[in-house]
């Protein structure tokens, strides 16, 4: 073969492999563009654009005055479209920019115009259709930030792109935290209120469409055909009483760092109703203060020590095998079982005395011995009867996190027949939590009816009624009415003539309840050498008509007394001081009147029924007419002038001057859901007061 022919067949070779991967890319692009197209498509819509969950703002928790506990204040972030429709030719853009850029100087005074205005002008040569422009935009500035130059536009004119954040907020900060609660995606156990109501307060979340841009970031696609708005929670009316719960925590927090305790625990409870008006729990931290990191008073099941002794004695009583004058030896503090535990008394002087009296001086001695006697050859009669009482079960809260309580019987496998029934007797090998105890003392308190605490009273939706919570009766009688005569008596002898009479007593009403001194495992060490112990006092008042009970429990004081009548009753005393000076209710004082020159108090607009009460309370006439009624010639000598309030469905009310819980009550009887910032009185309103607003609306004011 030639040369020449060689070359030729390799050149023709060559030329048909080129044409037939030629052909073969053809062929794979027209089975690409028409006969796979579809799929193709698809592919590429959902690698380039994707629906993002947009999360709902969250509920309220209010206190059971309507102030708010929790809330969800809305930030915002901001981007914008350098191309949008407004702006898409230069010369619009240039003749706009600059004053949107002093506009956002003079808003935040961070930067000087020109480094916004280079900022912007940037961004669109760079062909940005999502440029950041600022993050954490309150509500107050993006209603400033909506009427800028471009931005006013319109929405999609302007370019302007707004995402909306909630974060959750506590206006009251620390009170009442733990009960409270919080949302954390981490947290796999619901904590408090947040957490065991995350189903009403979640709300409902929206869409939005986003379209992937360059660099792997996301832009909203303004597509209203598209978009789902999130609906909001529901809110969560607590029984928590603001004022209540504040004294609670300054005289607990104040009690453990006196004694440099390691934690404890208050619970305020309305007898008659069951609902918690206070709960505090604090935690010693390694730097030596106090927070609130877990919720003792409804986790912490431990041995309750003498306060317990309420519950032998009832039994004792209600089984008729003592009354308040059977006679038993103390044993001058210390007696050691045959065959058993060497129960001792926290002070030793006690030999024959009633049984009255051993309750009343807490004599564990005493407790044990007439458990011994009359249940050692039948110790199921007597834990039949503890179980009668529920203490045995759980409440069924309405937060998770409850202890479960362990009251032992005879068939469990811990019971000793020497040891088990006479440390039972005065609140050991046993394990219940403070509320559990407390639920107990309230039973007495309302007259033998058990109900189960309660935390949460309504759910609304704006503002409507979604559901509505009673207090749970548990046992409509824990015992017979001759025994809770007999053991009202001891409980109120104990404050009167026993281990309470230095430190409760007081002279303006009467408090009914026990103290208890128990001594606790300290870790692994068990009850070793080094003794750790519990001081509680749990109890009611006032004793002659009950209002509310209380149960203070402090672990662990290492400085100064551990006596629970030493620290655990002042902390009794304070708050309980407290709550009945302001309760209005149990004050035997008659209405004050005023005389001679004595000035009357300002009156705003706000919640009139309430006004009124207060008006009633402190026997003051109220005058129905303006508040310069004495610059009109009405006589205002003998009471007090103010207006009323009236409102005007879909009419925003005028709260500028208000405190939070009038401000709340004016704009919630207009139908507005309220955002609160601050503390004292408002000074802004988002909505200006006589603009017509639909109901149902979001206003947020501002309090200095």
């Amino acid at each position: 073969m030639s040369i020449r022919r060689n070359i030729l067949l390799r050149v023709y070779l060559a030329f048909g492999l080129i044409l037939l991967f030629a052909g073969a890319v053809v062929i794979q692009l027209f089975r690409v563009q028409f006969v796979q197209g579809d799929k193709w498509k698809k592919m590429a819509s959902t690698l380039s654009t994707r629906y993002q969950t947009v999360e709902a703002a969250r509920g309220n928790i209010f206190a059971n005055d309507m102030s708010l506990l929790a809330t969800s204040v809305p930030e915002y972030e901001l981007h914008m479209d350098m191309f949008a429709p407004g702006i898409a030719d230069d010369q619009d853009f240039n003749e706009n920019v600059d004053s949107l850029a002093i506009k956002f100087s003079q808003l935040y005074s961070d930067k000087p115009a020109r480094e916004y205005s280079r900022m912007l002008r940037d961004a669109r040569k760079d062909g940005s259709r999502y440029q950041l422009i600022r993050r954490k935009v309150t509500h107050r500035e993006l209603t400033q930030i909506r009427k800028f130059p471009i931005f006013r536009m319109g929405k999609y004119k302007g370019g302007l792109i707004v995402l909306e954040q909630n974060r959750r907020v506590l206006p009251f900060r620390s009170l009442a935290a733990r009960t409270i609660g919080y949302k954390n995606e981490n947290v796999k156990n619901a904590v408090g209120l947040e957490g065991a109501y995350a189903s009403y307060i979640n709300g409902e979340s929206g869409k939005r469409l986003m379209q992937r841009m360059a660099g792997g970031t996301w832009m909203p696609v303004n597509n209203g055909e598209d978009e789902v708005e999130p609906k909001e929670g529901a809110d969560i009316i607590s029984t928590i009483d603001v004022n209540f719960q504040d004294v609670a925590q300054d005289a607990l927090k104040a009690q453990l760092e006196k004694t440099e305790a390691d934690h404890g625990c208050v619970v305020l409870m309305e007898v008659a109703t069951g609902e918690i008006r206070a709960i505090a729990n604090f935690t010693r931290t390694k730097d030596g203060n106090y927070e609130e990191k877990l919720n003792y008073a409804i986790s912490n099941a431990a041995d309750p020590g003498s306060t317990f002794k309420l519950a032998t004695y009832m039994a004792l009583f209600d089984q008729h095998k003592i009354d308040t004058n059977t006679i038993v030896n103390a044993e001058n503090g210390r007696y050691k079982f045959p065959k058993g535990p060497t129960i001792t008394d926290a002070e030793a002087g006690n030999y024959e005395m009633t049984a009255k009296k051993a309750f009343e001086e807490s004599s564990n001695v005493a407790a044990a011995k007439f458990a011994v006697r009359y249940y050692n050859d039948n110790p199921k009669e007597f834990t039949d009867k503890l179980y009668s009482y529920h203490l045995n079960e759980k409440l069924g809260l309405q937060i998770q996190g409850e202890g479960a309580p362990v009251v032992k019987n005879p068939k469990s496998r811990s019971w000793n027949k020497y040891y088990t029934l006479p440390e039972m007797a005065y609140g050991y090998e046993m394990k219940i939590t403070p509320l559990q105890m407390l639920t107990l003392y309230n039973a007495v308190a309302n007259n033998g009816k058990m109900i189960a605490p309660l935390l949460v009273k309504e759910i609304r939706r704006l503002g409507n009624t979604v559901e509505q919570f009673q207090a749970r009766v548990i046992n409509e009688k824990v015992c017979s009415d001759a025994t809770l005569g007999k053991v009202k008596s001891l409980l109120e002898g104990v404050v009167s003539e026993g281990t309470g009479k230095n430190v409760i007593k007081n002279p303006l009403y009467k408090v009914a309840g026990k103290t208890g001194t128990a001594q606790i495992a300290n870790g692994s060490a068990g009850y070793g050498v080094k003794k750790t112990y519990q001081a509680s006092f749990c109890g009611y008042f006032p004793a002659d008509k009950p209002k509310y009970s209380m149960i203070v429990v402090i672990n662990h004081p290492t400085k100064g007394d551990y006596l629970a009548a030493k620290v655990a009753g002042p902390v009794f005393r304070q708050i309980a001081d407290r709550v009945y000076a302001s309760d209005l209710n149990m004050s035997p004082a008659g209405p004050v009147h005023y005389v001679g020159n004595s000035n009357l108090p300002q009156i705003k607009k706000g919640n009139v029924k309430a006004l009124k009460q207060v008006y009633t309370k402190l026997g003051v006439k109220p005058l129905y007419a303006a508040n310069n009624a004495a610059a009109n010639g009405v006589d205002t000598s003998n009471g007090i002038a103010f207006e009323d309030v009236s409102y005007k469905s879909g009419v925003v009310p005028e709260v500028k001057g208000m405190g939070l819980s009038d401000a709340l009550y004016a704009l919630g009887n207009a139908g507005y859901k309220v955002v609160a910032r601050g503390s004292g009185v408002v000074a802004n309103q988002s909505v200006t007061a006589g603009s017509i607003t639909p109901k149902g609306s979001k206003i947020i004011i501002e309090l200095r």
